[in-house]
């Protein structure tokens, strides 16, 4: 099987934030995903909603053999176990979340379903925690 060089973002603005994004890297991990690098965690305002909630985030590179669909099942697997109960696509608009891991790029790919979208354009363009993130890789 080939292997695909992805591009992960990660926030959290519940509880323990950073520790959330451990357990969510350390669960990729464990399921035989390598991570290739880490950002240096940021800490940023929410976008597109208001919340007294600051996120902790960071962007990974990780190594995988699973198509875009399956790694999108996958990711949304680790944020449902982690107690995420409102899909930002399914509700229509944010909130706060334990944890939220997006797919960012995945190698040079242009994708677009009713699911998922690659490159993933908010994060590329539009908004600047992702770019300060994006810039340490």
């Amino acid at each position: 099987m080939s292997q695909h060089k992805v591009i992960l973002l990660l926030g959290s603005n519940i509880g323990d934030t950073k520790k959330n994004l451990e357990t969510a890297l350390d669960t990729i991990r464990k399921s035989g995903i390598e991570i290739l690098k880490l950002s240096e965690f940021l800490i940023s305002q929410p976008v597109e909603f208001v919340s007294s909630n600051i996120f902790c985030n960071i962007a990974s590179i990780i190594s995988t053999s699973l198509s875009p669909i399956q790694l999108l099942d996958f990711v949304k697997s680790i944020e449902f176990e982690m107690g995420r109960i409102n899909d930002s696509k399914a509700i229509g608009g944010y909130t706060d979340r334990v944890i939220d891991i997006d797919i960012i790029k995945y190698d040079e790919l242009n994708f677009t379903s009713e699911r998922l979208e690659i490159p993933h354009k908010k994060h590329l363009f539009e908004r600047e925690f992702s770019r300060v993130l994006l810039k340490d890789l």
